[in-house]
């Protein structure tokens, strides 16, 4: 009897072991909350892939700024709205009309 008692024992351990093992991962922080962060991650390095290709397109801006005084003309006159003489510049409406 003290035989099968034991064994009882130790089956309802591993038993309620199971038990815990599957309630904690059906959890939030769990197979669940694992998979959420692995796409977080996955999304966050998208966005940061991004933002590094932005950053290197500006940083290349600013070279062609520094380097070529056409450029640099080419930027004064439109942020400006200055003309060389002799010029006509033609504003178009953006479409929105009140």
């Amino acid at each position: 009897m003290r035989i099968s008692a034991v064994k009882t024992l130790y089956a309802l351990i591993v038993l309620c072991g199971i038990l815990y093992a599957f309630i904690v991962l059906r959890g939030p922080n769990g197979i669940p909350g694992m998979f959420d962060k692995r796409r977080l991650v996955r999304e966050y390095e998208i966005s940061n892939q991004q933002l590094e290709r932005e950053i290197e397109q500006k940083q290349e801006r600013i070279r062609r700024l520094e380097n070529d005084p056409a450029e640099q003309e080419m930027e004064i006159r439109q942020r400006m709205k200055l003309a060389r003489p002799g010029e006509k510049i033609y504003i178009l409406g953006d479409g929105k009309s009140k």
